[in-house]
């Protein structure tokens, strides 16, 4: 997992985005508040890796008596998941969640040890087609599938290309 702000170039990565794209590549796209649930599933490039009733679990064992926790409010199971959730989520597939301290130089990544990265980004909030003058943190996917890493964000309509492990950095 990174804390790394992913500094994709959006007018590069329009122009890309019409490229083909690996056909085995596998992007969940958004639905409800389940972002964390969409990056996880993103990052194994599976759509059976997590279900939304297994974070749930998850979410619940580590709060059991708590029906909303001070972070994110999970009363209803609406998905809206915190960082502890997805590092126990890793934990049972046998992965480690990796903080990364953004001022820290990211040449120092060993890209051949990582899976994949998971990072929680400010995002419009959107009604319908109205754009609300508020943010709220999203978690989205990058990944390397094919030798080139892809943003795998699940409010994006398709993978966006990022590039080689120069690009990524």
């Amino acid at each position: 997992m990174s804390c790394v702000p992913w500094k994709g170039d959006k007018a590069k990565s329009g122009s890309e985005s019409q490229e083909p794209l690996p056909a085995h590549i596998y992007h969940e796209k958004q639905r409800r508040e389940l972002c964390a649930l969409h990056a996880l599933n993103n990052v194994f490039q599976d759509a059976g890796a997590f279900t939304r009733e297994a974070l749930q679990e998850i979410f619940q064992r580590l709060s059991p008596n708590t029906l909303v926790t001070p972070h994110k409010k999970n009363m209803l199971g609406n998905g809206n998941y915190d960082v502890n959730v997805i590092m126990a989520a890793l934990q049972t597939k046998g992965y480690e969640a990796v903080w990364w301290d953004k001022r820290r130089d990211v040449g120092l990544i060993s890209l051949s040890n990582v899976t994949g990265f998971i990072m929680n980004l400010p995002s419009s909030l959107s009604w319908g087609p109205l754009k609300l003058p508020l943010k709220r943190q999203h978690w989205i996917c990058v990944r390397e599938v094919g030798g080139t890493y892809f943003n795998l964000d699940s409010k994006l309509k398709r993978p966006v290309r990022i590039g080689s492990d120069d690009d990524v950095r």
